[in-house]
């Protein structure tokens, strides 16, 4: 049976203050402070998956129809909470929106992914390069206080959210990938030619990226995002000093400029990087409140390295959610066992250790959110 919403919080003193939810577990996990479950959300959580997403993008005409209209945005973004009881809403986007507004030409071909029509590939490409007019992006800002005002509720008479919203943006390391690649890379050839053969032009780059997704992510809270995640989708491609200087220390500079508060309220922070965990306490050691873990990285191992420094969000395999109920049922307790009893502050969000596979069965996600929260509940009795 799925646990009912918890009711809003009471806040002491020397707590965060965090907007008024009728479910804030996410929140509250992710600036380690106790939950009467563990909260869980998924990444690409509103997707293919879904045949209400399918509908709606077929309405839409084309993935770009779809994310650049804040109608079918919000849309899709409450369709994964009305069937399941998730505790976090996250925007419907994609993360190739800021080149996209550098003038890059993004486009979405049926089968093959994204594509820039301008990649940079000359230091005349790089030279014209620039942080992008934010109003270019209105689009997506318009979405986060549309899907806000969706999450609305009244609760005894006061104005509430049902969950919390996460904005989100690809990381400067990421977004350089498909801007100097043109499209996704099986071997990263010409970003890395470019790393070895010219770093300058890749820190120039990665410098304009920085301070490009800073300002958007610091927008979209602006808008009413409750919490940003940066996903650092191929940083576990570098070797270790390259992720380092190239990965890690521009993601390093995108949180030094983001905003932790927006009108009194704590917004918090994560950082998600496939096949990091090599570098988790550099990571953790970001300025991030969260770190993002893949199904590589043992989640006790993890906490045990970070200490109280960071929550955890991870990270169950996604193709797990192929086995049986049983199986999925049994795999969720392994990986809540993992990370360990949940003391008070300690700050573990559930989540896959990548997105949901689009073959995903509707019904296996249903058998996982309730998993968690059972079995994290029934953790928090004994």
């Amino acid at each position: 049976m799925t646990r009912p919403a918890v009711p809003l919080a009471p806040h002491v003193a020397d707590e965060p203050r965090l907007p008024k939810l009728a479910n804030d577990r996410f929140l509250r996990a992710c600036l380690r402070l106790p939950t009467d479950c563990t909260p869980v959300w998924l990444m690409r959580q509103a997707g293919r998956y879904l045949p209400e997403y399918r509908a709606t993008r077929g309405r839409a005409g084309s993935f770009m129809g779809l994310a650049t209209n804040p109608d079918y945005a919000t849309e899709v973004t409450l369709q994964p909470l009305q069937r399941y009881p998730l505790d976090a809403a996250i925007l419907f986007s994609d993360i190739l929106t800021v080149p996209d507004a550098m003038g890059l030409g993004l486009s979405f071909a049926e089968g093959e992914g994204p594509r820039f029509a301008h990649p940079l590939r000359t230091e005349a490409d790089v030279a014209r390069l620039a942080v992008p007019d934010m109003a270019k992006l209105r689009y997506v800002f318009d979405a986060v206080a549309s899907i806000r005002r969706a999450l609305s509720q009244d609760v005894a008479g006061e104005t509430t959210g049902r969950v919390p919203l996460i904005g989100f943006s690809g990381s400067p390391w990421t977004l350089a990938c498909y801007m100097v690649e043109g499209a996704g890379s099986s071997d990263y050839r010409l970003i890395k030619t470019m790393l070895y053969r010219r770093p300058d032009l890749l820190h120039r780059i990665l410098e304009i990226n920085a301070n490009a997704v800073a300002a958007y992510l610091n927008a979209q809270i602006e808008a009413g995002a409750q919490a940003v995640m940066v996903f650092d989708s191929w940083g576990g491609v570098l070797a270790d000093d390259a992720f380092r200087r190239f990965s890690l220390a521009y993601t390093e500079r995108v949180l030094g400029q983001l905003k932790r508060e927006h009108d009194g309220l704590r917004v918090p922070h994560i950082v998600f990087t496939k096949g990091g965990g090599l570098w988790l306490e550099a990571i953790a050691a970001s300025g991030c409140d969260v770190v993002g873990l893949d199904w590589t990285v043992n989640l006790g191992q993890a906490r045990a390295r970070i200490g109280e420094r960071v929550a955890l969000q991870g990270n169950l395999d996604p193709n797990v959610l192929f086995a049986e109920p049983e199986q999925i049922r049994a795999e969720v307790a392994r990986t809540l066992d993992s990370y360990g009893s949940p003391s008070a502050g300690s700050g573990h969000v559930f989540n896959l250790g990548h997105g949901i596979s689009q073959h995903t069965p509707p019904q296996s996600v249903s058998v996982l959110v309730e998993a968690v929260h059972e079995h994290s509940h029934t953790q928090r009795r004994s």
